[in-house]
């Protein structure tokens, strides 16, 4: 069965654009179809704000593996990719994260669906709004758009030409 995800992609260290595409190339590749890509948007760093800022985008894509076999893939890429996790909010060759996977709510140890603070940060929302408007977060039972419109979060997002 083929379901659809969502995913934030984020880089804020050396050739950004080059690192997110590369993580885009390889989740096609590995992951399933890429049905969507947004447009690149430059924010400043979350959490610790003293480093480089980010570019972030968000992709939609269509996939037969399950979330846990599509959080293991991201991991690998990542890994791939030169992501050390040492240190919390560290800057990042690319950070991958699961926004959405079809309607489902899950809660395990190591994956949270959706993304538990993706109605919290505009860096996550304002590229989701460009590709899925319309789609609606299954615990919050809003369309992206409106949880938009209702997020407090004041980082500016910028988009790139």
């Amino acid at each position: 069965m083929k379901h659809t995800i969502y995913l934030s992609i984020g880089s804020n260290m050396g050739n950004k654009k080059d690192y997110i595409s590369k993580a885009t190339q390889a989740l096609n590749q590995r992951v399933g179809k890429v049905i969507s890509v947004s447009k690149y948007y430059e924010t400043a760093a979350w959490g610790n704000t003293a480093q480089e800022d980010f570019l972030n985008i968000a992709l939609g894509l269509t996939s037969t593996l399950s979330p846990q076999e599509v959080l293991d893939v991201v991991l690998d890429i990542e890994k791939t990719m030169g992501r050390e996790r040492a240190e919390k909010w560290a800057a990042r060759t690319i950070d991958i994260d699961i926004l959405l996977y079809d309607n489902l709510i899950l809660n395990t140890e190591t994956l949270t669906i959706p993304h538990p603070h993706l109605h919290e940060r505009n860096f996550v929302l304002v590229p989701l709004m460009e590709i899925a408007p319309e789609v609606i977060h299954p615990i919050l039972n809003e369309p992206i758009d409106e949880i938009y419109m209702a997020c407090l979060d004041e980082c500016d997002v910028t988009m790139l030409d």
